[in-house]
């Protein structure tokens, strides 16, 4: 589920990285841990662009900083290097945005000098350096132009009242309001166009809520009420915001806070989350949603059960698993995976469950419980395929790069629900592979942990890099040599294999995957006796010792 901010965890594909700071995490953390860092922008759709912004507040003469980080798309941020403010009407609040790597570690802001006041030498400004001011020039603060957030919220540029010359004319008076209304009516036309635009999103971030096709209970974006929770400590940043371990009615939860930004992907894991049938021991318990703060302060609270164990990815990184662990991790993982995939018919009072597609499976978003059972989470990228109803507008290039599909990095996806389950099915091949390279039933030592591609591509591979290296020259992790002897490991990586195929139509279901392993666990946890062949075999099941059967039958026949 998570790449992130740097907080000490690794960071997958990163793309632009920005300075991060949130003051509401920082009162709400109590000094706990760090509030404040660099994060790693999402990949942006096509022909779109992710930039870096700064949020203060100038109402004491210092600048304040409210909030720091990623900014997605925003017209008024384009070819900006520096991040240069401008004022907005409330709060006394100031915002810039950049392009650029950490581009606002650095910003300023530049008003324009009032009449009869000096101007600054050519090239001077106020000028802030992390949270510091070092004030160049003074006068009074307005800015010229207008500014969209990413929810189309419009904000007016707040006129300069303060003038050191004498009175205006009344004539010139008459004129400059007049000049002032019909600006404020044309920014306001445009505001209303944008917002128009903003709310026809792509599918998969405002997807149907038709009680009829499986949902219980549409969601909501604002909750009637408030839950009692406090927040204890941030676990992990990711993609879509950062994830507190928090106290709710004396139980521990997670609580996932999205930015103002990232809306669509709150919206998204709800329509998932309350779907009919959804729910599933599996399946990251979901307890509710809510809409926090205001303005641009506005955050959304995903509140979930809480995993002991964290992810797998960062349990597999400190840990090494048996073999019986090994199964019992795999059996869980399957079964939810199966469960998301699957269309479940209307039962005992219950709606229809339609198909989903994951479209960001890998081992940070496989969560395990306290006795080491897997459930699935992060759905922010998910599709629900809703039976006689057209996906839309989807953006197939998404998820993380190293666990993308050769069709996705190829850019030649069939916009098909077998299309997309397949794809997931790639993605699990490689955290089946992370898993099979540390268990301990392997022979001789086992391997440090990698990422999927690591020792092939490195931590932070490019497009271009996957690109050729799975699709051009068709690499795959290489599985250890030593798994081949043992029974069951050499059945899950046959497994393997046949997930991460390049033919996206000869890839093994996630029900095909969880039989497999239902078989593995029937298989022995030490290797089998010696046999006289040179090559391991691979067969399943009753196939596997039919086989062998034969072999001893054979030699029987031919010994003197």
């Amino acid at each position: 589920m998570l790449d992130g901010r740097t907080t000490g965890e690794h960071i997958d594909d990163s793309q632009l990285e920005c300075e991060y700071y949130n003051e509401s995490e920082c009162k709400m953390s109590d000094g706990k841990k760090s509030c404040n860092g660099t994060e790693v922008c999402p990949m942006p759709g096509a022909g779109k662009r992710s930039h870096c912004y700064v949020l203060w507040q100038n109402s004491t003469g210092n600048p304040e900083v409210k909030m720091k980080g990623c900014w997605l798309d925003n017209d008024e941020c384009y070819d900006r290097y520096d991040c240069q403010g401008y004022r907005i009407r409330t709060n006394d609040l100031v915002f810039c945005c950049c392009e650029g790597e950490l581009c606002n570690s650095e910003f300023s802001y530049n008003p324009d000098s009032a009449p009869n006041e000096a101007l600054p030498s050519k090239g001077e400004k106020p000028f802030y350096s992390n949270f510091g001011l070092h004030k160049r020039i003074q006068g009074p603060f307005y800015f010229q132009r207008q500014l969209f957030d990413p929810n189309g919220m419009v904000f007016f540029p707040e006129p300069n009242t303060t003038y050191a010359a004498g009175p205006m004319s009344t004539t010139t008076t008459i004129v400059l309001y007049g000049v002032i209304g019909l600006a404020g009516v044309f920014f306001l036309l445009i505001g209303v166009y944008f917002f128009y635009r903003r709310q026809k999103g792509p599918l998969f971030t405002s997807l149907p809520t038709d009680p009829s096709m499986g949902l219980a209970n549409p969601p909501s974006p604002i909750c009637r009420g408030m839950r009692p929770i406090q927040l204890q400590e941030i676990k992990a940043r990711g993609r879509f915001g950062a994830v507190w371990i928090a106290l709710y009615k004396n139980h521990n939860v997670a609580v996932k806070v999205f930015p103002l930004q990232d809306k669509g992907s709150w919206m998204t894991e709800q329509e998932v989350y309350q779907l009919s049938q959804m729910s599933h021991q599996n399946i990251l318990e979901f307890i509710g949603a809510e809409k926090r703060g205001e303005g641009l302060q506005t955050e959304y609270w995903l509140i979930t059960a809480y995993c002991q164990n964290g992810s797998l990815c960062d349990f597999l990184k400190g840990n090494t698993v048996t073999y019986s662990e090994l199964c019992h991790i795999t059996k869980s993982m399957m079964a939810g995976l199966a469960h998301l995939h699957d269309e479940i018919p209307p039962l005992k009072g219950e709606g229809f469950k339609p198909s989903i597609a994951h479209r960001d499976f890998k081992s940070k978003n496989v969560l395990l419980k306290s006795d080491l059972t897997a459930c699935i989470a992060d759905f922010g990228l998910a599709l629900i395929f809703y039976p006689n109803r057209n996906i839309g507008d989807v953006h197939g290039q998404v998820g993380t790069r190293r666990y993308m599909a050769p069709e996705v990095l190829e850019g030649a996806i069939n916009f098909t629900r077998d299309a997309f389950l397949r794809i997931d099915m790639y993605a699990c091949g490689l955290v089946l592979w992370e898993l099979l390279t540390r268990c301990s039933t392997i022979e001789g030592q086992v391997m440090e942990y990698q990422l999927p591609f690591e020792e092939e591509v490195g931590p932070h591979p490019s497009l271009e890099e996957m690109q050729d290296a799975v699709v051009t020259r068709k690499i795959r992790p290489s599985i250890p040599d030593s798994a081949a002897p043992h029974m069951g490991l050499s059945i899950l990586a046959e497994t393997i294999e046949e997930c991460w195929d390049a033919d996206g139509e000869a890839r093994i279901s996630a029900s095909c995957v969880l039989e497999r392993i239902l078989q593995m666990m029937h298989q022995p946890s030490a290797p089998p006796p010696p046999y006289n062949s040179t090559k391991p075999q691979l067969e399943v099941g009753i196939h596997l010792q039919l086989k062998f059967q034969v072999e001893e039958m054979q030699r029987g026949n031919t010994d003197p």
